[in-house]
């Protein structure tokens, strides 16, 4: 005790010692008090009271893509706290500890600091500073050689940034077509699969109704997506006596708080559902009436099986779905209110053509012996009777104890309803679906799963997030079908295809996208396929390019999926010598190792030294309470001689004479560069960047004349906007008559009909159709096999197709990463606070599994793929699917990068699973498609399969292991220990300066 009692005191000296508590110090043994006063230094007087800061300022939080706002309280002009801003719509205060420690993040060593312009072979980190005029026309001459000839020369690939609705409208005005950002890592089969399905969709369309929710099923959701609202939704869930359901192979944050953690083999999730949605079948625990008002259960199909209509809906002369009136006997247009619509049956149409609803197809297949819980229990490694069990738990709360919200209300078609009634289970996934080949279906078929149980925007279900619900099928089609010199295109890069006539090819077929984006490849690739950019460059796959234009996308390490290809790719050359790729250009505002592969480095700010609009436009931080949206402001001035990538790609839009950049008269149309952008640009009249504070006096919302005060409102409101919507507009959003109208008003949508949900998705069979022989746009013979088997228009599941095209036997395991809470992506992992968290990573095993092969903690093994391998540390744990090994993500770094320490455990310890994906699947038929699912292009990274191999006694390193980078020009000499302190030091690697006795700096 008397051990324990010193320990005390000595921790008690060195946080909270007074004078009051000598005497009872002065008691202890003499050597051993001293001992301890030698350790603890001179006492301190601590004020527990101190003034944070002589200055707040509020902004919007960039350490992950929560965008939380914060209040940044700064002395003498240095930040000294950060801490959540208790009024903002998405954190309401809370802040994790990536948003505290952005101090760090704005202090690091590894910011660049001048424009750079490569001496040395790409690779070497040789390069020399040069001003940013010359950095600015030589960017205008590359680029305005090529769009005199080809803007498609240029592909613009941005990443993790927040401003894509400038960038792609951007390239829109340059006229290139090869625009994509980071959707295409990261949720592109999220997003479409629930654009295509219910005009929302989890993530950043919508939310789970976290106060009135009963039941709350998870899918695949890692800690840094999102982590305050969940954490903070958990919590009311929890409150509320909620069962909380994870459903994910590993059992890490939000599983190890789950009331139940279903930890199923990658990639089975699809499966898993469907024996969910044929139990509920079987019980009859399907809301009809909800399938029957809202969603297209009732529309006829054609059945026509070799036709050229087969599978499509029957419609009348204008054009309008036809469903089965049981009172009239006969077929009406489905969008009549005053009908009463058959879900099951055959029906001969008066053309003669026979018809059945959706419904019955759905219920035919999902009623398939093949998708019974006992027929899927193997390959999902779950039991029968735990599946028939949640399913059991889903029905009873969804139909014994339905949810009443005493709150009038209207639809659509003018009917008022007295109560809103709602089925509360809720659901929410993220890339444990998102990431998989098959990762469309499976979310459309949750999606199925939740129009069965009429859960979307009712009380206690899944709620669209504003600017959400959007009509469907609908939204614009992606531009690129023509491109011509000095050319804008005729609309975005970005769209949604409905069908063969939407796709951006060839008459022959071949794409017209550098990453094949709306192509055969990827039809409905919503987001693009960045992932696919350096490898058809490179490869001059469909056509070679000019310029590879890059921002905020760490291709080189991080962010690619076949990490060494990569940088082999980027450094090759031709016989004669020329780069494969021949100029790059690099945005970024760290050291990253991307930046050692680029021709021209444009250096960028941090998110606490710009402007910034987190837009309605782009990716919203509405809520289902309302619309939002935010600014980031400058906090600090750099003090480095860098711009923000916004300012600068308005600049160079004016020097090349783009159309929406520049006035009649050639002069630049936002000379004030991005702020002035954001207050003026229109992409529709009354539509803007921003929907708060429009029109001249700053008082009308969503639709209005530029405010050239509007950025000021802003600031004076804590740097957002929101609007709260009626009661009566809260739920129901897709078919509420008072909502339709107000988003109409607000600019969301333009017409107030209602949003019909879809369980069938009629554009895929447009796609299959083709694919069968139909129609004047048809696949090449190479992909019509593809296209007919994976383009159904009800969800289907089949094994990732990595599985399909390797012998399971030689690679038995899933192998997986996933991002820790206290990281995101790579720019986390070099933050001195992080990093005392995360600065190494692990294999991490199954007990037993790792027992078969022989391991235990500490060992070495060999990760073998059918692509590559690596050698990396075991960990052992209990909480991880027997057949799965998993690490964390972006803990690894290339050595040299990041102005990291030369022995820094990121670059010495740490490694990636990325070394062993390949961004291609293995040859079929002489053709290798990308590693992408057939429908959205989606980056498979949760495919991967390995095998374990226990490395030799004189294997015990990290491999594989590639040389140091070269540190770019006036990086600083990083100490040994990095801190930040109140006072005493410009820069947190100064030389720290001599203390005043009586006094110790805080770490």
């Amino acid at each position: 005790m008397t051990l324990i009692a010193d320990a005390l005191g000595h921790a008690g000296r060195l946080f909270r010692r007074s004078t009051h508590a000598e005497p009872r110090a002065a008691a202890r043994p003499h050597g051993r008090r001293d001992f301890l006063e030698g350790l603890a230094g001179p006492a301190e007087i601590v004020d527990t009271q101190p003034t944070v800061g002589d200055e707040v300022k509020y902004t919007t939080c960039y350490m992950c893509a929560c965008r939380c706002g914060i209040k940044v309280h700064l002395k003498d002009g240095r930040i000294r706290y950060i801490e959540g801003n208790r009024d903002h719509p998405v954190n309401k205060g809370v802040l994790c500890g990536k948003g505290s420690a952005g101090i760090m993040q704005q202090y690091s060593p590894a910011k660049l600091r001048k424009p750079l312009l490569r001496t040395g072979e790409r690779g070497s980190g040789e390069f020399k500073e040069i001003e940013w005029d010359e950095a600015l026309g030589l960017a205008t001459k590359w680029l305005g050689d090529i769009r005199k000839s080809d803007p498609r020369k240029l592909a613009l690939f941005t990443g993790r940034d927040q401003s894509q609705s400038l960038t792609g409208w951007w390239a829109m005005q340059f006229g290139t077509p090869n625009f994509a950002a980071h959707g295409g890592f990261c949720s592109v089969n999220m997003a479409a699969a629930g654009l295509y399905s219910i005009g929302g969709a989890f993530w950043e369309f919508g939310e789970p109704d976290w106060d009135h929710a009963r039941y709350f099923v998870m899918f695949g959701v890692a800690e840094d997506h999102d982590s305050n609202p969940i954490k903070i939704g958990l919590s009311k869930l929890k409150a509320n006596g909620a069962k909380f359901v994870s459903v994910n192979p590993i059992k890490t944050g939000y599983s190890a708080v789950a009331d139940e953690w279903v930890g199923l083999r990658p990639g089975t999730d699809g499966l898993f559902v469907f024996a969910l949605i044929q139990a509920l079948l079987e019980a009859d625990a399907v809301d009809f009436d909800f399938l029957a008002k809202y969603t297209n259960a009732t529309w006829l199909v054609v059945q026509n099986p070799g036709g050229a209509d087969h599978g499509l809906f029957a419609r009348d002369e204008a054009g309008v779905p036809l469903a089965w009136d049981v009172k009239a006997a006969g077929p009406v247009a489905s969008n009549r209110a005053d009908i009463s619509p058959a879900v099951v049956g055959t029906y001969e149409l008066p053309d003669g053509r026979r018809a059945v609803p959706s419904f019955q197809l759905l219920a035919e297949r999902y009623l398939d012996p093949q998708y019974a819980p006992e027929a899927v229990a193997e390959r999902c490694g779950l039991p029968a009777e735990r599946i028939r069990r949640i399913a059991a738990e889903i029905a009873d709360v969804a139909f014994k104890h339905p949810l009443v919200i005493e709150q009038p209300w209207t639809d659509w078609a003018g009917r008022r309803h007295e109560t809103m009634v709602g089925r509360p289970v809720a659901f929410h996934a993220m890339r444990g679906i998102s990431a998989h080949s098959n990762g469309f279906h499976t979310c459309r078929a949750i999606h199925v799963l939740q129009m069965l149980l009429g859960a979307i925007d009712t009380p206690g279900s899944w709620r669209y997030k504003a600017p959400y619900p959007k009509p469907l099928p609908g939204g614009p089609r992606p531009a690129g079908r023509t491109t011509a010199p000095n050319t804008p295109l005729d609309g975005m890069p970005l769209g949604f295809t409905m069908g063969p006539d939407d796709l951006l090819v060839e008459a022959d077929g071949t794409p017209k996208r550098l990453d094949k984006a709306y192509s055969w490849e990827a039809p409905v690739a919503a987001h693009g396929m960045m992932h696919m950019a350096i490898h058809n460059a490179w490869a001059g796959d469909p056509y070679p390019i000019d310029v590879l234009f890059m921002y905020m996308a760490n291709m080189a390490w991080n962010s690619s999926m076949n990490t060494a290809g990569t940088m082999k790719m980027l450094t090759d050359k031709h016989a004669d010598g020329t780069y494969k790729i021949p100029k790059i250009i690099y945005s970024d505002a760290y050291a990253s190792e991307m930046v050692s592969y680029a021709d021209l480095i444009l250096p960028d700010t941090t998110y606490l030294e710009r402007w910034d609009c987190i837009s309605l436009l782009d990716r919203p931080i509405g809520s289902a309470h309302g619309p939002a949206d935010a600014i980031r402001r400058p906090i600090l001035k750099p003090d480095r001689d860098v711009r923000p990538f916004q300012d600068v790609m308005i600049d160079l839009g004016a020097r090349l004479g783009l159309p929406g950049l520049t006035n009649a008269d050639g002069t630049p149309k936002y000379p004030g560069g991005y702020p002035d952008y954001i207050v003026n640009h229109e992409r529709k009249p009354g539509i803007g960047p921003l929907a708060g504070f429009r029109g001249e006096d700053g008082t009308t919302s969503g639709k209005g004349a530029p405010n050239k005060s509007q950025l000021d409102a802003y600031v004076a409101n804590k740097s957002f906007w929101r609007m709260e919507l009626p009661h009566d507009q809260l739920y129901f959003k897709h078919a509420n008559k008072g909502y339709l109208e107000n988003a109409v008003k607000l600019g969301m949508i333009d017409k107030a009909d209602q949003i019909v949900l879809h369980l069938y998705c009629e554009p895929l069979q447009k796609f299959r159709l083709a694919a069968e022989g139909h129609g004047a746009i048809q696949p090449p013979e190479r992909d019509r096999e593809r296209v007919r088997t994976y383009f159904d228009p009800l969800p289907i599941w089949y094994p990732p197709l990595e599985e399909q095209m390797i012998a399971l036997d030689d690679y038995p395991l899933s192998a997986l990463t996933q991002r820790p809470m206290a990281m995101y992506h790579s720019w986390h992992s070099q933050n001195t606070w992080l990093r005392q968290i995360f600065s190494k990573n692990f294999l991490y095993m199954n007990r037993e599994t790792a027992e078969k092969h022989g391991l235990a903690n500490g060992d070495f093994a060999w990760v073998i793929s059918h692509h590559s391998r690596i050698k990396c540390p075991v960990r052992t744990m209990e909480g991880v699917n027997p057949d799965t090994v998993w690490t964390w993500n972006a803990i690894g770094k290339r050595k040299g990068a990041w102005n990291l320490p030369k022995d820094a455990p990121e670059g010495t310890e740490g490694f990636l699973l990325n070394h062993t994906i390949s961004e291609l699947l293995p040859e079929t038929n002489g053709y290798r498609y990308s590693n992408s699912d057939p429908v959205t292009g989606q980056a498979a990274w949760y495919d991967l399969r390995v095998r374990i191999e226990k490395a030799g006694a004189d294997e015990q390193t990290n491999a594989p292991n590639f040389p140091a980078l070269a540190k770019p020009p006036r990086m600083p000499e990083r100490p040994d220990v990095l801190r930040f302190e109140a006072g005493g030091r410009d820069k947190p690697w100064d030389k720290r300066p001599a203390t005043t006795p009586g006094r110790r700096t805080a770490p």
